[in-house]
């Protein structure tokens, strides 16, 4: 007899995408069939980290046979990106990074258009080349965007044109210098974090099919469809309504997925065969190179406090290294720079966050926006100084946490908000002082304790909608424009449909997969 689950919400459910992922009846992008019409593309990447473009020569790889265009940057000029435009699709007079691509095939197979891309012949003239944000930031280091102040940017992004700054996010309160004075214990220390990548189990794919009537489609695996839609629409000058994008099931995102990445590269190499959809897949080493990282980041925190735990002070210098393009890392220093407290009250409050541009891969969201790069070294500096006035860490944050209409360094009251028991309830749990032995001779077991709050770096009033839809034996079909990418978004929207409407949960199937044409925003 078949079971039916009522008030589903806070209940232990199977999962909506259960069956078809265990059975492998999942449809990813690249499971998508599209008969012998498609076609497939490869890229030519830059050998070098820093060079201008001197010369393309494409003429050996035209004549492979099977072999039906290839697409340089003087076929696609555009520009892409989500707060400041400053990417190309394929490198024009410059190439920035190692692995940046500079051309494009489109052949029959993927064979033919990875042998035809490695006869593509590119004459490069090498420049110095920086790795890190505080070499980019030295007088001397080359200048990787001249025309940084020619870039159409949000009006809530400021890069230093002239510089390799791509965003500067300034923070004060109070005043800093005349507090250091009246500090009894004071810590500083310098925190370095490399570029990460995000690597999910599907790699980057996207499919792109340019009608000669001007409708374009794209079956990509992306994390945001509907915002993936606006930027390409901008970028690439199609009217909103003739682009469509279409999300199957996604194998993982990270934020690697979101905003742009190679899907521009997929449109405008399926430009030049119109009526031919073109399939872009990246191998996992250029996941490596052709989509974004995780920014590397240098970040020096000064702190300081008087004889009984109260924090009086903090500075922060966030430097991010944004990568050779920062057309989203911008708005991860940004969301960094209104976090750079942590979950602190401190009357005085010096924070610059900056996002510099190296020659390096792209830096992008990854988990967290910005948050676990800057609250893991917030913490240690936190723990140094409560070890330095010789307070329990515990008690030294709950003293200084943020807490019911607390003004924070941003001019905000904090709403009702009771930390300090979540303070009590971990130190609680996990006995927070009590030695436990290890589970081994050779091992030893510590214990800890962290806080830290998230800025968005979102507008005040984003919103998102649903489409619920009865079927005539009361069954539900639910639309949604959020992705399934393993977190359960899918399950937990079943979960509150059947909560809200009193159907049980077994009754409420949920669109897949996300298309821009008929899913809401």
């Amino acid at each position: 007899m078949t079971q039916f689950t009522s008030d589903p919400v806070g209940k232990s459910l199977p999962r909506v995408d259960t069956y078809d992922k265990i059975t492998g009846a999942a449809t990813f992008a690249d499971d998508i069939q599209f008969g012998p019409n498609l076609y497939y593309a490869r890229l030519a990447r830059s050998p070098h980290a820093h060079a201008l473009i001197k010369r393309i020569d494409t003429s050996k790889a035209l004549k492979v046979p099977g072999v039906k265009a290839v697409v340089t940057g003087k076929d696609a000029p555009e520009l892409v990106g989500m707060y400041l435009i400053d990417r190309p699709v394929l490198a024009g007079e410059r190439v920035r990074y190692f692995g940046e691509p500079v051309a494009g095939v489109i052949a029959t197979s993927e064979g033919i258009a990875e042998e035809a891309a490695r006869l593509i012949e590119v004459e490069y003239e090498e420049l110095p080349a920086v790795f890190g944000p505080l070499e980019a930031l030295q007088p001397d280091a080359p200048l990787l965007h001249p025309d940084l102040g020619e870039y159409k940017v949000a009006n809530f992004i400021f890069p230093e044109p002239g510089t390799n700054v791509s965003e500067h996010f300034k923070l004060r309160k109070g005043d800093v210098e005349s507090a250091w004075p009246r500090c009894d214990a004071i810590v500083e220390g310098t925190f370095y974090l490399p570029q990460i990548q995000h690597v999910p189990l599907e790699p980057h794919i996207s499919v792109a099919l340019w009608e000669p009537s001007g409708q374009v489609t794209l079956w990509t695996s992306t994390q945001s469809p509907h915002a993936q839609r606006d930027l390409l629409a901008q970028s690439l000058d199609i009217p909103h309504g003739n682009l469509r994008v279409v999300s199957p099931y996604v194998g993982g995102g990270f934020g690697g997925k979101a905003g742009v990445t190679m899907e521009a590269c997929a449109l405008v190499l399926a430009r030049a065969v119109k009526g031919h959809p073109v399939k872009l897949r990246l191998t996992r080493e250029e996941e490596f190179v052709g989509t974004t990282m995780r920014q590397s980041l240098v970040a020096h925190t000064k702190i300081g406090c008087d004889a009984g735990g109260n924090l009086l002070a903090m500075e922060t210098k966030y430097y991010f290294g944004g990568g050779a393009y920062n057309d989203y890392g911008v708005n991860i220093a940004r969301a960094a720079g209104y976090s750079c407290t942590g979950p602190y009250d401190i009357p005085n409050v010096k924070g610059d966050s900056r996002s510099v541009y190296t020659n390096l891969p792209i830096g992008g969201p990854m988990r967290g926006f910005g948050m676990p790069e800057i609250h893991w070294g917030i913490e240690q500096i936190m723990d140094q100084l409560a070890e330095k006035i010789g307070m329990d860490p515990a008690e030294f944050r709950r003293r200084n946490c943020v807490k019911t209409d607390d003004t924070i360094l941003t001019g905000m009251k904090m709403p009702a908000i009771d930390l300090v028991a979540c303070i009590n309830k971990v130190t609680e749990a996990i006995g927070l002082g009590k030695k436990e032995e290890p589970s081994a001779r050779h091992k030893r077991r510590g214990k800890g304790i962290a806080i830290m709050w998230k800025a968005p770096a979102m507008p005040p009033n984003p919103g998102s909608s649903a489409v619920v839809r009865f079927n005539e034996d009361a069954t539900v079909y639910v639309e949604i424009g959020a992705q399934e990418l393993g977190q359960g978004s899918f399950t937990v929207a079943a979960q509150m449909a059947a909560q809200a409407l009193g159907v049980p949960y077994e009754w409420v199937r949920v669109s897949a997969p996300i298309d821009t044409k008929y899913s809401p925003y």
